[in-house]
């Protein structure tokens, strides 16, 4: 503490509060409560916990989430032993130790047990004398009413009149900043720095005592300099943002006040843990209203003005109001009744304040609404429930439309966060169910749920879509705020159904009030006229409604909570007194807060069909999904885009179909219990596969209290599978378990569906089963959805199945999908097995259920008219459906089950009504012998047939062969003449000249036309030169993953930094990606834009990307991307052999070299004015200065530039700097002398690194390359080429010279580096890239010609790989000679001839002696990435890729064709 300070507080101790506490306690004040300390404590702890301590909560004992224990209560509690949770506090927590309300068991600590400190069980605290308390009623009163007076005092220049002393008044002010959460440290430091002109030191100082005190007297002075200092205080904040600090000028007396008041609080909160006695003294003077004075009492002052006062007299305020009010249970009612009075007010200053809620009175509202005896008086007494609904819609105003509805579109994430607040609490008054109910109570409930309807009206249907057409959609509306209230609300919807199903009567008047609200919400529709659908001469008559063009909204929680209250109903039996019927809804899927609205959507549709006729309930179905005219007799659209819609339509139907027929777990759906439905969720969950606790428990959904329910039945349905010696233990589903596997399980994810039965599937194979998956025999409906079934084997169902089987067996390929009949199938097995089970349950007559009447009913009177089983039988034969075959064979076997049951049943009741147990089982027996022998017979049937077909199919060929002889030995002989000639080429090295990549014999490159499809604006384009560019998007990024030594891994960074030259250990290279998707650059401009307008309006969402850094996600797959690779279009380049023979006999190696070296020093000549210093030392000797010399390359063919459209040019050169800018982590800058190198260093980099992921992965390089890498490879190469002609010409010939350098010895420069310190590959790709520079002139644009192109990059090759065999040789560790045997081939002994005299060359750096078999196994091994890497270099810059059946040569013959 600050020695000041210090010193200040002894001198108000020895002033102030001694001589108050002698006269208080009548004794030396340190002798009474050492006393009192002494005599007891309270069984509650009310310890309150600061941000960041540990709490903990029984998961066993606890009543509900929120009730904690303190650290010191925990170890000494019966709780330690139990399953718990840890948590860290965020701070005003209350250690609920001693509240017998908050535990089932163990509510008491050792520590606070009545007599645990040897006093009497029966008063654990002492009471004080009737002396002492007198005095506290004569001192709190005063003592209070001054903290309440001061706090809330608003003068900044006067005192109350009661304080205002008679003397002459100082001018004596402070200017105080006070405390906010909207500037942030580095704000306020700045602005003081500025305002005041202080240090940095002290700006730091008062900045950490301003947020922790909340404010801070800056400056002291005179009014006029302190005013001064306020204003440019305000000024400058408002610099760095745009709201200023608050500033006030408070007066020196009153600041003093101000800062006694919060001290004597500070000694009333010591006091109240001393004695009970003091506590409720002390809450009766709060509580206290003056008779004649409109104003509330002290306490209700003081939480009203919580939202003015600072931060530290908060937490005085607070801390109080939990050592006093909170430890007493009766005036913890009172200050309860005070709260709720002015919770509207409370809420609506919170919200609109900017601190904390940790630092509001409003958060003290868990500790009271979460008592359940406090909860229900509150509901009862002070109508909790409608109070906080009201004002939830009061807080939310400006989010109503036009018709009453929520909509959020450009919410404010920091309201909406306060606003939750209001959520949280009514979730608190609902956490505990009343056990008792009361007329009051009931009334009181209903009418506050009455309340939260209007809300959930609000609701429904807000921020309604539809289906755009005609216009791309940019950018989506903002829909995070409605789901986010969604899934606020999930709990309490819950908690709202439960309380209404512990009571009869409240659950019948609940629903009702909902099914009004539904019906208010549901008008809107009623405008429309009526239209009329028939089919299989059921007639539906609905107003029509289309999914395609109407208004859609996923937000329904009104209709949701209606099927929720209908399960209570069916769950406790009053269904049977309902009389009303509630309209059916359509289905729409979502699964963002599955069991409020996913799972509530289907219970819906079954409330629908439970109460409509079966055929009606389709026919709305198949309205809804606009598939009417799929299932009539109409001829059907042949657009191909509309079949593929249809059908993924019919498959999304039949889904929800199955769903509503089979999906029973639910209690008051089906007789199950909470932990069947937990156990079905674990068993579909480990079908997929063996799963952690962690794992299986993040995919449940959780109660109130934040409890999965695994823990009672994962031992029942898995065993538990220990970890070995690395990883983690996983659960395994029992075997008796896995019958209850259900395909179509309602919960799975596309995903999960396809992995879950692959699993189960390839699980049958290994046992050696057949691969049927059946659905297992689902739980009887309860008697209120019983009528659901029906929907099974009503005509139009059956008028469904028969029309897709009959489209799979006819072949009409396009109008089915093998989904699609596989979900058919299923619901047959479901059909069936329901038959079967009410046949096994009841006499036959009493079965009202005839689904295998149905389905073995013609479905016309036509003469081609089939049944539902004889379809069954022809599909057996669609090889399509191969893998439905066992499917199919289970529901033929289940067809004859049904049948000889309903056959057994009718003789049994004409010949023998009644019989014996024995009978019984030999009619069992003999039934089961009878299954058996008849699969038995079918499949000798099926094999006898299968043989048949194959017979018939081997004499139609003998019959062809004979019939076409001479056709088919002709075939045979040209077939063996070309096996000849293949192996004769084989033989002779003879070379495919279409095959090869490199040099003057290399195939044709035809520019083939190129037409894209912008995945934005879905506008075709031909790639062309002069056409506007059309990009790809792509990631750039800086990479390390190649690197051979991560204990020496570069920083190539910075504007230093020259890029020109890779080290051979790849530290750290420049990599582009592509997700292949084409976009016209203008599109693409206009959605970057759009992007980056929206997230400017949304700042309150967390950004996933970086845009300042032009980062984006791909518009199509939502991929990662920083930029866009133009397209290039790709010039014909084709070789006249003729030609290509005339140069080959004067362009040798030797001559190409020396054309290039003149070339080069002509270039240096000019470029240096006579300079010879620039002029390499061999070029000199015998060049003379000709200009034909000079002129001489351009010999062997040139030709013009290519002329790029402005468009392109604009795209070269953006992607060119995002390279350089994130290559190298400097600014952006488009003149940049580095920007080739790094387009060069990117190129290469990129390829060997897919190199080296399709070595790794054991992938061929040719035919394996994705679409995408395929697609963006070739962008890149073809922009790498054309790079070059937006850069100065001579810029490209200074860095070719350079590289050059690198590999001839006589013509370096100062900066060159070794040849063993460079990346060969990357000198290959710089200088194939950079050599056309060589053929520009001043005043024509050329470059090389095809033959030339073809002879500069086969001589290039030829140096940059004799340069890489000399790096391999001198740089392999050589091994002993004796290491090895001795090889006499021929390329071992070329080896160690060229190792020879490379060591001639080195001046002997390294033994001649090594074996000729070590040096040419050492070049084999290194040089072969470096000739995969060219391979693809040269082969994608002449668009060879796409003749993927070439690439089957040896590499040697594509690398070396002459």
């Amino acid at each position: 503490m600050d020695p000041l300070l210090e010193k200040q507080e002894e001198m108000v101790q020895a002033a102030i509060f001694y001589p108050l506490e002698c006269y208080l306690f009548g004794e030396d004040p340190d002798t009474f409560l050492e006393k009192l300390q002494q005599s007891g404590i309270s069984q509650l702890c009310g310890k309150v916990f600061k941000g960041g301590e540990t709490t903990y909560s029984c998961r066993d004992c606890a009543v509900d989430p929120t009730c904690v224990l303190c650290m010191d209560c925990f170890q000494n509690s019966i709780h330690r032993n139990h399953r718990y949770k840890m948590h860290s506090s965020t701070g005003g927590g209350f250690c609920d130790c001693g509240d017998t309300e908050a535990w089932k068991a163990g509510p008491v600590c050792t520590k606070h047990e009545p007599g645990a400190s040897g006093s009497p069980k029966e008063n654990s605290e002492c009471q004080l004398n009737e002396e002492v308390m007198e005095h506290s009623r004569r001192v709190f009163p005063s003592v209070v009413k001054y903290i309440v007076d001061m706090l809330i005092w608003e003068e900044e220049k006067e005192l109350p009149p009661e304080l205002t002393i008679s003397r002459e008044k100082v001018d004596s002010y402070y200017c105080v900043l006070f405390n906010d959460e909207h500037h942030s440290y580095d704000h306020v430091i700045y602005s003081l720095q500025r305002a005041l002109g202080c240090e940095l030191g002290e700006a730091q100082l008062h900045t950490t005592a301003i947020d922790k005190e909340g404010r801070r007297a800056v400056k002291a002075g005179h009014y006029a300099s302190c005013q001064e200092a306020k204003e440019e205080i305000k000024r400058h904040s408002e610099n760095v943002s745009q709201r200023p600090l608050h500033v006030e000028v408070l007066h020196a007396d009153v600041m003093a006040h101000q800062k006694f008041a919060l001290r004597l609080g500070s000694w009333l909160n010591k006091l109240m843990s001393y004695s009970s006695d003091f506590r409720k003294i002390f809450c009766q003077i709060c509580l206290k209203e003056d008779a004649g004075s409109e104003k509330p009492c002290f306490i209700s002052q003081l939480m009203l003005w919580d939202a003015k006062l600072h931060k530290g007299a908060r937490k005085v305020l607070h801390e109080l109001i939990f050592s006093s009010f909170f430890m007493e249970m009766d005036y913890k009612k009172h200050f309860a009744v005070e709260f709720v009075k002015y919770y509207k007010t409370l809420q609506k200053e919170y919200i609109s304040d900017d601190h904390d809620r940790v630092l509001s009175v409003t958060a003290l509202s868990v500790q009271i609404f979460t008592v359940p005896t406090l909860a229900r008086h509150l509901i009862e007494e002070q109508n909790v429930i409608t109070i906080i609904t009201e004002t939830l819609l009061e807080v939310l105003p400006e989010y109503l439309d036009k018709n009453d509805k929520f909509n959020f579109q450009g919410y404010s994430q920091d309201k909406l966060n306060r606003v939750y607040a209001v959520i949280y609490d009514l979730r608190y008054v609902l956490i505990s169910k009343p056990t008792v109910w009361t007329n009051r109570l009931r009334e009181r409930f209903l009418e506050g749920f009455v309340s939260f309807l209007r809300i959930l009206t609000c609701m429904q249907g807000m921020e309604e879509i539809k289906r755009q057409i005609g216009q791309h959609i940019e950018v989506d509306p903002d829909w995070e705020a409605a789901i986010a209230i969604q899934m606020q609300l999930k709990n309490i919807l819950l908690m709202f159904q439960e309380w209404c199903a512990c009571d009869e009567e409240l659950l019948l008047r609940a629903y009702k009030e909902c099914h009004k609200a539904v019906m208010r919400c549901s008008t809107n529709g009623r405008s429309r006229e009526k239209t009329v659908f028939h089919l299989c001469g059921h007639t539906l008559e609905s107003r029509p409604y289309r999914v395609s063009s109407d208004p859609v909204s996923i937000h329904l929680p009104l209709s949701r909570t209606l099927a929720g209250l209908h399960v209570q109903l069916s769950k406790t039996g009053t269904i049977s007194r309902l009389h009303e019927f509630v309209s059916p809804v359509f289905y729409y899927q979502d699964v963002k807060c599955r069991e409020e609205m996913y799972d509530k959507d289907i219970i819906m549709l079954q409330i629908g069909a439970s109460l409509m006729d079966p055929n009606h309930f389709l026919l709305l179905l198949l309205q809804r999904y606009e598939l009417a005219d799929a299932f009539k007799k109409i001829k059907l659209t042949k657009d191909q885009d509309l079949i593929k819609q249809c059908n993924v339509l019919i498959e999304e139907m039949l889904q929800i179909i199955i769903y509503v027929v089979g999906e029973r777990y639910v209690p008051g759906v089906s007789n199950v219990t909470k932990e069947d439905v937990i156990m079905r969720e674990i068993i579909h969950l480990l079908c997929i596969e063996p799963m952690a606790h962690s794992a299986i428990t993040k995919s449940l959904p959780e109660n109130e209290n934040n409890e999965t329910g695994l823990e009672n039945v994962i031992d029942k349905v898995a065993t538990f599978k220990k970890p070995g010696v690395s990883g983690h233990g996983v659960y395994e589903l029992r075997d008796e378990c896995l019958k209850e596997f259900n395909m179509f399980f309602y919960h799975y994810t596309k995903t999960q569906h396809s992995k879950a039965e692959h699993t189960q599937k390839k699980r049958r194979k290994q046992e050696n089963r057949d691969e049927a998956l059946p659905p297992p025999p689902p739980p009887d409906f309860c008697p209120a959805f019983s009528n659901v079934v029906r929907i099974l084997n009503c005509d139009v169902m059956m008028h469904i199945l028969r029309t897709i089987l009959q489209r799979a067996v006819e072949l009409e390929t396009h109008l089915w999908t093998e989904a699609m009949i596989q979900m058919v199938l299923h619901l047959l097995s479901l059909g069936l097995l329901e038959e079967k089970q009410q046949l096994q349950k009841s006499p036959e007559e009493e079965v009202t259920f005839d689904f295998y009447h149905k389905a073995t009913r013609m479905g016309s009177s036509a003469l081609n008219a089939v049944n539902v089983l004889m379809l069954l039988e022809k599909l057996k034969r669609v090889p399509q459906l191969e893998a439905q075959k066992d499917t199919v064979i289970w529901i033929l076997q289940m067809f004859d089950t049904v049948k000889r049951m309903r056959e057994k049943s009718s003789l049994t009741a004409v010949v023998a009504p009644s019989g014996s147990e024995t009978a019984k089982g030999d009619e069992t027996q003999s039934t089961q012998d009878k299954e058996k022998a008849e699969r038995k017979r079918k499949a000798e049937a099926a094999r006898l047939h299968r043989q048949k077909i194959m017979a018939q199919m081997s004499a139609l060929q003998r019959n062809f062969i004979e019939t076409h002889k001479l056709l088919y030995e002709n075939t045979l002989e040209a077939q063996g003449k070309e096996d000849a000639i293949m192996e004769e080429e084989s033989i002779s090295s003879a070379i495919d000249y279409s095959r090869i990549a490199l040099g003057p014999k290399r195939g044709p490159s035809i520019a083939e036309k190129e037409v894209l499809t912008c995945i934005l604006c879905q506008e075709e384009q031909e790639v062309k030169l002069e056409s506007a560019a059309m990009v790809l998007s792509a990631c750039v990024q800086k990479s390390t993953a190649l690197t051979q030594n991560r204990s020496r891994i570069l920083e190539l960074s910075g504007d230093t930094v020259d890029p020109l030259f890779m080290h051979p250990d790849l530290p750290c290279g420049t990599h582009t990606g592509s997700c292949g998707h084409v976009m016209h650059a203008a599109c693409w401009q206009k959605y970057f834009e759009a992007m980056q307008l929206n997230f400017r309006q949304r700042l309150h969402v967390e950004q996933i990307f970086d845009l300042e850094n032009g980062e984006y996600l791909c518009p199509l797959c939502k991929s990662l991307c920083n930029t866009v690779i133009p397209i290039v279009p790709l010039q014909a380049q084709k070789i006249n052999s003729e030609d290509a023979e005339a140069v080959a006999q004067i362009l040798s190696l030797a001559r190409w070299l020396e054309t290039i070296i003149v070339r080069i020093s002509g270039y240096n000549v000019k470029n240096a004015k006579g300079d010879q210093q620039n002029v390499p030392a061999f070029v000199n000797k015998g060049l003379g200065n000709s200009a034909l010399e000079f002129h001489s390359i351009l010999s062997f063919g040139v030709q013009s530039s290519a002329k790029y459209s402005s468009s392109i040019k604009e795209m070269l050169i953006l992607f060119a700097t995002t390279i350089y800018r994130v290559g190298l982590k400097v600014a952006p800058n488009e003149a940049d002398y580095r920007i080739p190198m790094m387009t060069w260093s990117t190129c290469a980099f990129t390829i060997q690194s897919i190199e080296n992921l399709l070595e790794t992965e054991g992938k061929p390089l040719f035919g394996s390359l994705q679409n995408r890498q395929h697609s963006g490879l070739k962008a890149l190469v073809q922009f790498a080429a054309a790079q070059r002609t937006t850069s100065p010409q001579v810029l490209i010939q200074k860095h070719l010279v350079r590289l050059l350098g690198v590999l001839l010895p006589n013509f370096k420069t100062e900066d060159t580096p070794s040849l063993l310190e460079v990346d060969m590959f990357h000198i290959l790709v710089g200088v194939v890239l950079s050599f056309p520079s060589l053929y520009w002139e001043d005043a024509v644009d050329l470059q090389p010609s095809s033959i030339s192109s073809a002879y500069n990059h086969l001589y290039l090759f030829h140096l940059t790989t004799l340069a890489h065999m000399t790096q391999i040789v001198i740089s392999s560790t050589t091994e002993s000679s004796t290491a090895r045997s001795y090889d006499n081939s021929e390329e071992a002994c070329s080896a160690q001839a060229f190792c020879r005299e490379v060591c001639q060359y080195t001046s002997g750096c390294f033994s001649q002696d090594v074996p000729g078999c070590l040096v040419w196994d050492c070049v084999k091994k290194g040089i072969m990435p470096y000739l995969r890497c060219a391979a693809l270099f040269f082969i994608i810059c002449w668009e060879f890729l796409r003749l993927r059946s070439y690439y089957k040569v040896n590499m040697r013959k594509q690398m070396y064709p002459c």
